[in-house]
C-alpha cells in the first residue's frame, strides 16, 4: 500500500536528488479519483508515471479465486460500500471474456442481486465495443452456472466456531493467504527418522526458541495437508496415526532391497519421504498444540452454547452460561459471537435480555465497546427481538416476497440443517463440518446442483422432476431466506453461432459452476462445497464447483474487524 510516507519520500528524490529518477505508481487493481487526489495533493501527481494493473482474483487453490479484500465483510455490512461487488463484477466479467457468457447466473440476497445486475450491465457495455472478444456474445460451452450467495443470508454460520482441521487452524491460530503464522517450536522439532546410513549419522535437531513466530505454508503443495484440510478435526489424530505408520513402514522397505536396483530405487524416493515426514511433524504438532486448546473449558462452554443454539432450544437456557463467561474474562469477541449467533438464528434477543447483557459488557470490558455494540446493531449482527421484528420473518409457501430477515427455524426443519446421526469419518452429509449443523449456505447451493438429495433428505414430496433446474422444487421454501431469489438466462447476441458452437463442443465433456460469495466464505463451507463436488463426482455427475469469494472469513476476522481497539481518552 502506499503510504504518506512513501510519497515524501518521492518527493525528497525529486527535490534533493543528483540523478533524474522515473518513477512509476501501479494500482492494484484500479486506478481512482481518490488516488488521483491523493497524489495531487502530495505534490507528485505530475512528477511520477501513473498505471494500473486490473489484478483481481487470486487463485489460493485450483478450485478456490478470493479477491482477497480483507474488509469486505465491514464494507459491505457496516459501511454499505460496494466497491467489493463492483471489482466482484470485474473479476466475474474477465472470466466471461476469456471462456464465454454464464449461460445462467443464480443467486440469493441482495447484494448478489446487484451483482447480477452489474454483470448484465458489463455485458451491454462489451456488446457496444466493438474491439470486445467474440465470447462476450455467446454463453459458454464449459461453464454450466454462476451462483451467486450474499453473506448476509447466512450470518449464522461465519459466527460458529469452525470444526474442520483447516478451519480450526484459521479459528486459533489465523491463516492469511495460505499461510499460518505459527510458534517456530512446532516445526521440525518433532524425532528424525533413522537414517539410511544408520543411526549414527542422524543428529539432534537444534534447539528453537520460545516464543518466535515462524510462517507455514498451508495448501494443496503439501500433500499431507491435502488430505487433512477437510476433515472433522476429532478425526484427526487416528489419520495422522495411519500416515506415521504407513512412512514408518516405507522406511523400513530399505531393509528389504535385495540389489542394487531396488536400493537405487529407494533412495530416489528418499526425498520424498523426508518431505512427508517434515509435513508430518509440522501437522502432528499442530494439532497436538489445537488439541491442547480444544480441551479448555471456555473452548467447550462456548461450543456447546453454539451447539444449543443451533438445534433450535431455547436461547434463555443458554443465557447463564454466557453470563459465566462474561465473569470469568474470557476474550470480548467470544462473548460477542454467542449473541450474534443468538440473535441470528432466533431473529433477535429478548430486549430485556440484550440491555442485561450490554451493561454487562460495558462493565466487564470498558465503556469503548458502546461503539461495538453500536456497529453490531447496524450492521443488523444484534437485534432485539420484537414483536415487530418478528413480522419481518417470513414463512415459505405463502407466496409473499422474501423477508428482511431469515428464519432459521423454519429452514432448519425444510432444509434439514441439524443432523441427528453422522459419521465423522466416513460422512454422507455437509454437515459433518460443524459437527452436526449444515452450513444454510451451502445447503442453499445444494438446492440447485443436489435436489435429489435434498429430496431424500426432505422426506416429504417436493415439486420436483428429473429435469428440474434452476432453484425449481426450493422457490417457496428459500422465501424464508433473506433477499431476493433470482434465476436469469443469459441468451446468445447470434442464435446459429451459439449452436454451432455448442454441436462442435458436444455435451458429455465436464461442466464447472462458479459459486460467488459477497462478504465472504469460511474455509468449513469451502470444505462443504468440496464434499458436495466429491459426491456429484462418485455418482457420475461431470461437474466441477469452483469457489469464487471477495475474501476468506471467520468468526474471529469478524469480530477483529469490529471490535473497537481504543479505551476512551486511551490508545490501547
Amino acid at each position: 500500500m502506499l503510504t504518506l510516507l512513501s510519497l515524501e519520500q518521492i518527493k525528497k528524490l525529486q527535490r534533493n536528488g543528483t540523478v533524474e529518477h522515473e518513477i512509476t505508481i501501479v494500482w492494484v487493481p484500479r486506478r481512482t479519483l481518490v488516488s488521483n487526489k491523493i497524489l495531487e495533493d502530495q505534490g507528485v501527481l505530475g512528477d511520477v508515471n501513473v498505471a494500473e494493473l486490473p489484478l483481481y482474483f487470486y487463485p489460493l487453490e485450483d478450485d478456490l479465486y478470493s479477491l482477497e479484500l480483507s474488509d469486505s465483510f465491514n464494507d459491505l455490512y457496516l459501511r454499505h460500500d460496494p466497491t467489493s461487488v463492483f471489482l466482484a463484477s470485474k473479476a466475474l466479467m474477465q472470466l466471461q471474456q476469456r471462456h464465454g457468457l454464464f449461460p445462467r447466473i443464480l443467486g440469493k440476497g441482495d447484494n448478489a442481486r446487484k451483482l447480477a445486475n452489474l454483470l448484465l450491465r458489463g455485458r451491454k457495455e462489451l456488446d457496444a465495443d466493438e474491439s470486445a472478444t467474440p465470447y462476450t456474445t455467446i454463453p459458454s460451452t464449459s461453464i454450466e452456472n454462476l451462483i451467486i450467495i450474499d453473506r448476509d443470508v447466512d450470518f449464522a454460520t461465519p459466527l460458529l466456531t469452525q470444526l474442520t482441521y483447516e478451519g480450526l487452524i484459521d479459528e486459533l491460530v489465523g491463516i492469511k493467504h495460505n499461510q499460518a503464522e505459527v510458534d517456530s517450536s512446532l516445526v521440525g522439532s518433532a524425532p528424525q527418522p533413522r537414517s539410511t546410513a544408520g543411526a549414527s549419522s542422524t543428529s539432534p535437531a537444534p534447539a528453537t526458541r520460545q516464543g518466535l513466530k515462524k510462517k507455514v505454508q498451508l495448501d494443496s503443495s503439501d500433500s499431507l495437508y491435502l488430505q487433512l484440510r477437510s476433515v472433522n478435526f476429532a478425526t484427526i489424530g487416528p489419520i495422522l496415526n495411519k500416515i506415521a505408520r504407513r512412512l514408518e513402514a516405507d522406511y523400513e522397505g530399505r531393509h528389504g532391497a535385495r540389489g542394487i536396483n531396488e536400493l537405487r530405487e529407494f533412495v530416489n524416493k528418499l526425498p520424498v519421504f523426508q518431505q512427508e515426514h517434515q509435513s508430518l511433524a509440522l501437522h502432528t504438532n499442530l494439532a497436538d498444540d489445537l488439541t491442547k486448546q480444544t480441551r479448555s473449558d471456555t473452548f467447550n462452554r462456548e461450543l456447546e452454547v453454539q451447539q444449543n443454539l443451533v438445534a433450535g432450544t431455547d436461547p434463555t437456557y443458554q443465557h447463564e452460561n454466557i453470563e459465566e463467561l462474561i465473569a470469568r474474562g474470557v476474550p470480548i469477541d467470544t462473548v460477542l459471537r454467542l449473541l450474534c449467533l443468538e440473535s441470528a438464528v432466533a431473529g433477535g434477543i429478548r430486549p430485556r435480555d440484550l440491555d442485561n447483557f450490554k451493561r454487562l459488557i460495558l462493565h466487564a470490558y470498558g465503556y469503548q465497546h458502546l461503539l461495538t455494540l453500536d456497529a453490531l446493531e447496524k450492521m443488523e449482527l444484534l437485534q432485539p427481538r420484537t414483536s415487530a421484528s418478528a413480522l419481518l420473518l417470513p414463512v415459505g409457501g405463502n407466496n409473499q416476497a422474501s423477508g428482511t430477515k431469515t428464519n432459521y427455524a423454519y429452514l432448519r426443519k425444510e432444509l434439514r440443517l441439524i443432523i441427528d446421526e453422522y459419521n465423522e469419518q466416513d460422512p454422507e452429509d455437509i454437515a459433518y463440518v460443524y459437527s452436526g449443523y449444515a452450513p444454510l449456505s451451502v445447503r442453499i447451493v445444494q438446492c440447485i446442483l443436489q435436489k435429489q438429495y435434498l429430496q431424500v433428505l426432505h422426506k416429504s414430496p417436493l415439486p420436483l422432476t428429473p429435469s428440474s433446474t434452476g432453484w425449481s422444487g426450493f422457490e417457496d421454501i428459500l422465501k424464508s431466506a433473506k433477499g431476493p431469489t433470482f434465476n436469469i438466462i443469459q441468451k446468445p447476441s447470434d442464435e446459429k453461432a451459439a449452436k454451432a458452437k455448442a454441436a462442435l463442443s458436444g455435451t458429455a465433456g465436464w461442466k464447472t459452476v462458479f459459486i460467488m460469495f459477497l462478504g465472504g466464505i469460511t474455509f468449513t463451507e469451502i470444505a462443504a462445497l468440496r464434499f458436495v463436488g466429491k459426491n456429484m463426482a462418485e455418482a457420475g455427475v461431470r461437474r466441477k464447483i469452483v469457489i469464487c469469494t471477495t475474501s476468506i472469513v471467520s468468526g474471529r476476522s469478524i469480530m477483529e474487524g469490529i471490535v473497537a481497539k481504543q479505551t476512551l481518552g486511551l490508545t490501547s
